[in-house]
This record gives structure tokens, sequence and C-alpha cells, in this order.
């Protein structure tokens, strides 16, 4: 189609383009998609065109004054007539700098709706030069400002590809070109099983197993009795008890997310039913840790997090007010409540030494991140318990906060950080509250976390070398 052509379509999306609705109703399509991959793409690509809209308002039209076209001896065409000309600088251009950096922060996080959203973000650029309002020179300075916008953005915050786990150590799986062998438990409570079906049409030998919440233990046992490979789709609980049965059975796993945090599944670059359905077909698996709790009798693994402290009462505090309220509303109102109580919920023998403990997280591989928040473990496989702890005080809020502000800090009156392959605490209270992958339970007395090194075989996919 030559340009031309796009005359009669050219001004209108120029207009809408105007300080950006255009963009921002293209991010809010993305995010309503609900998957990982568009909600980073959409967010990389507003970010990238805010950081370039600052540049071209800051650095560009405030330092050169370049006059806008004039206007054609013969009139133009009525339809590319611009309707109101504008009396700031022509260079650069704007409007090919938001589109180019909108554009080029979505294509770095996802290739696919990157090309979905480049021709319109082309084509916004060429209206400004076919509608008049600016030369071809000041469009393609304010295309190269934008990409470079969304190039320093992803230098801030690199990509999940940038940032994806080492695909090591391999192991040694079958490959299921068409599913058969697999037999995937499906928990229909966290909103997985339309996940599960899409999976069973890429592969169409698979077994899905759909089933509730309190079925699940049950049907992951006689699932590993038959199976293969043993799948799971679910959040993280149901990936823990997934692993624990395929550690006991010596099965590879495969994980697909369907749940609300994933972080397990993430971490390992397994993000949707295709990222799953290809490492399958070729067999491409690697052997993670897997963390594991001790407390007299009761025993268990984790492979995201474990924690002592404020954390577990804040989930136990969440849980009874999300029925009623919803999920976010009841974090923010448990936080509140845990932190209001202003009292130490641990107390416990900690490095040779009893003191009073807000928060004792430990983490299954090195979290990458600033403070106690979660962030993107590099490595799972790492052979370390990534071990962070608030010493107890007075004003919690403010103690946690400075915390979080602490990042990596190791020393620190209210923040310490340590890496370690096992970890004891003694003298824990009875009724103390241990979270594990988001479920809760009581522990007292004398409590172990220790690392079980490359424990577990998953599928993910491995990018070529």
């Amino acid at each position: 189609m030559t340009p031309a052509a796009l005359d009669p379509v050219l001004p209108r999306l120029s207009r809408s383009a105007n300080h950006g609705t255009l963009w921002f109703a293209t991010a809010a399509a993305l995010a309503a998609t609900r998957t990982p991959r568009a909600r980073r793409a959409a967010t990389r690509g507003l970010a990238s065109l805010g950081l370039a809209s600052l540049t071209v308002t800051a650095l560009g039209k405030r330092t050169a004054r370049h006059p806008r076209p004039a206007p054609a001896p013969i009139p133009l065409p009525l339809i590319r007539q611009p309707t109101r000309r504008s009396i700031t600088s022509a260079f650069p251009s704007g409007h090919a700098a938001s589109a180019a950096a909108f554009a080029t922060g979505v294509a770095l996080e996802s290739p696919g709706w990157g090309t979905v959203v480049a021709p319109v973000a082309a084509s916004v650029a060429l209206s400004r030069v076919r509608s008049g309002a600016h030369f071809p020179s000041d469009v393609l300075t304010g295309v190269a400002l934008g990409v470079g916008a969304a190039f320093a953005v992803r230098g801030l915050v690199p990509t999940r590809g940038q940032v994806a786990p080492p695909a090591r150590p391999r192991a040694e799986v079958p490959a299921l070109p068409d599913g058969e062998g697999l037999v995937l438990v499906a928990n229909t409570a966290a909103g997985s099983a339309e996940r599960a079906r899409a999976l069973r049409d890429a592969l169409p030998r698979a077994e899905i197993v759909e089933c509730e919440p309190s079925d699940v233990p049950a049907e992951l046992e006689k699932a590993a009795t038959r199976a293969r490979v043993l799948g799971v789709c679910g959040g993280d609980g149901t990936v823990n008890a997934a692993a624990g049965v395929a550690l006991r059975f010596r099965l590879p796993l495969a994980v697909l997310p369907g749940g609300t945090l994933n972080h397990f599944a993430y971490d390992l670059g397994i993000e949707d039913v295709r990222d799953l359905a290809g490492a399958l077909r070729a067999g491409e698996a690697v052997r993670v840790d897997v963390g594991r709790y001790s407390c007299g009798g009761k025993h268990g693994v984790f492979l995201n997090t474990c924690s002592v402290g404020v954390y577990p009462e804040l989930v136990r505090e969440r849980e009874r007010w999300s029925h009623r309220i919803g999920g976010w509303p009841a974090g923010v109102v448990a936080a509140l409540r845990v932190l209001r109580a202003d009292r130490h919920p641990l107390e416990a023998e900690f490095q040779g030494r009893t003191r009073p403990l807000w928060l004792l997280f430990a983490g299954n591989g090195t979290y990458h991140r600033m403070g106690l928040a979660s962030g993107r473990r590099r490595d799972l496989a790492d052979g370390q318990l990534d071990v962070r702890v608030v010493h107890g005080g007075r004003r919690p809020a403010v103690r946690l906060l400075a915390a979080a502000l602490a990042g990596p800090l190791t020393r620190s009156p209210a923040h310490a950080a340590v890496q370690v392959g096992r970890l004891r605490l003694d003298h824990v209270a009875p009724g103390t509250l241990l979270a594990y992958d988001g479920e809760v339970i009581e522990v007292e007395g004398r409590v172990t976390l220790e690392k079980l090194p490359e424990a577990l075989t998953v599928y993910r996919p491995i990018p070529p070398d």
C-alpha cells in the first residue's frame, strides 16, 4: 500500500496519538490479555514513552527552535491538511519519538507483540510528514530518540530474557512430542483449567486431570503412579505439593503457571503453554535446588521462600479477609493490623544469640532485589539459602521500611542478610507461624532450614548456545 493510499487514515491516526492517547489505549489492550509477557511489554512501552517525551521536551524542543514546514503553495487535499498548526518547535517530532519508544519498548519485551505495534507506530511517524506537520529530518530524529529511550530503559531495568536463569545443570528427560506419558493435575480453583486445556490442544496425548484444591494431593499421588512425567497447573502452593510428590517418586516435573504469582514457574522461564509445550516436545530440562524445613515431626519442601515472624501472620490475616474484600485490599488490611500490634511475633536463637525478630526470610536461591520485596532468582541451582532478617524493636513499620530500603546491605541495625546452605533456629516459641510457598503451619522448638542441591528435575525451554 502506497503512502497516498493511507491518506484517509493517517490524519485520524496522528490525532489519536496526541498526548500519547493511542499508546495508553494500546497498553491497556495488551494488559487486558492477562498474559505476563503482554503486561510487561505494555509497562515497558509506557516507561519508554515517558522517557522519550521527557527527552524531547527537555533537550529537544527547548534547545532547538526549528520552524514548521511552510504551507504548500498548492493547497493539500482536505484530508491531508492539519486541523491546527502547532506553534512549538518542529524539531524533533514528539509524535514520532513517542511512537518509536513505545513500539521498541514493547518489542524488546515481546517480539511477537512488537510486530503488531510496529506498523501502527510507523504509520504515526509517516503521518507527521504527510500532513505537513514536520520535515522528514524531524521525524527521523524523533524516531532515533524514541528508540534510544527504549534501550535506555532496558539498561536500567533488564528484560526478562536478559536475566533468564542459566540453562544448567541440564538433565536427561524423555521427549514427549505429542504429550504421551504426561499426566498433569490442574487446580481448578486457581483459574487454571483454561490453560490446562490449551496444553491438551498442544499435546493431544497428554492426560489432564482437573480437580478441586482439596483433591489435589490425592490426585497428584495417583498421577505419579502412572506417569513418565508429572505435570501440575496451579499456583505456588499447588506446585509445591507436586514437587514433593515428584521428589518421592523420582519423576521429572512439568510446571504450567496457573495461579496469581507463579514465582517458581516465571523464574524457571516458563510463562505460558507455548514455553512448556516446547520444552516437553524437545525433552529440555534442568535440575534445580529444593529447600527443606523440619521441626520435630513436621517437615516439607519449599521452592520459593520459607519465613517466620511477621510475614506468616500477615498471610493468615490476609486469608481471613480476602474472601470478604478481595486479595489486594485484604493484603493492605492485614499489613496494617499486624504492624499496628507493635509486638515481636518471634523470639529465637539466631547465629548464637537469642533475640526478638520481626521477620526471618529464607529464599531457595539468591533473590536479586532491593530490600525484602521478592525479586528474581538468576540461578535456581546455586546451593544457597538467601536469608534476610529484620531484628525486633519498637516501631515495627519503620524498621521494616528501613530494612526494605537497606537493600543488600548486611551491616544494619535493623536488617541482616547472609547466604548459607543450612540454618537452624532454636527455642522457637510454641504457636509460632511458619510460611512456605504461601502455606502456613505452626512450629516450636528447633526449626531447621536446609538445601537439597539439584534435587528436582524440571522441564524448561533451553535457548540455543
